[in-house]
């Protein structure tokens, strides 16, 4: 499966983006699909994950009530709604797919997009 983040762009603070990431190939209610980040000088974060049907999510303490994760099955894509955007969010971000349906670690993702840069000023 191939994936193409967008989405992101330059906001100030308690802006809110949503990021989109189509993804083409295989069937895309065969994955489960995730969010992560990678911040200047930092390792790559998980941000949130959601599971083939959509039932689940799962979100990082520090997103937790402020981002939402969605996907459309029909449309193959899945969604980040990042509101209360705050400067520590700045970061590229990525979407990932996962074979075994739900997960939080990168190493279980199977297929990454390229990433999205989001910029958050003071």
């Amino acid at each position: 499966v191939q994936l193409q983040a967008s989405g992101g762009g330059l906001v100030q603070a308690g802006a809110s983006l949503r990021l989109s990431c189509a993804a083409s190939g295989r069937t895309f209610s065969s994955y489960g699909m995730g969010w992560f980040r990678q911040a200047p000088g930092k390792e790559r974060e998980f941000v949130a994950a959601i599971n083939l049907s959509g039932g689940s999510t799962y979100y990082t303490d520090s997103v937790q009530g402020r981002f939402t994760i969605s996907r459309d099955n029909a449309k193959n894509t899945v969604y980040l709604q990042m509101n209360s955007l705050k400067p520590e969010d700045t970061a590229v971000y990525y979407c990932a797919a996962a074979n075994t349906g739900f997960a939080t670690r990168a190493t279980r993702y199977d297929y990454w997009g390229q990433g999205t840069q989001v910029t958050v000023s003071s």
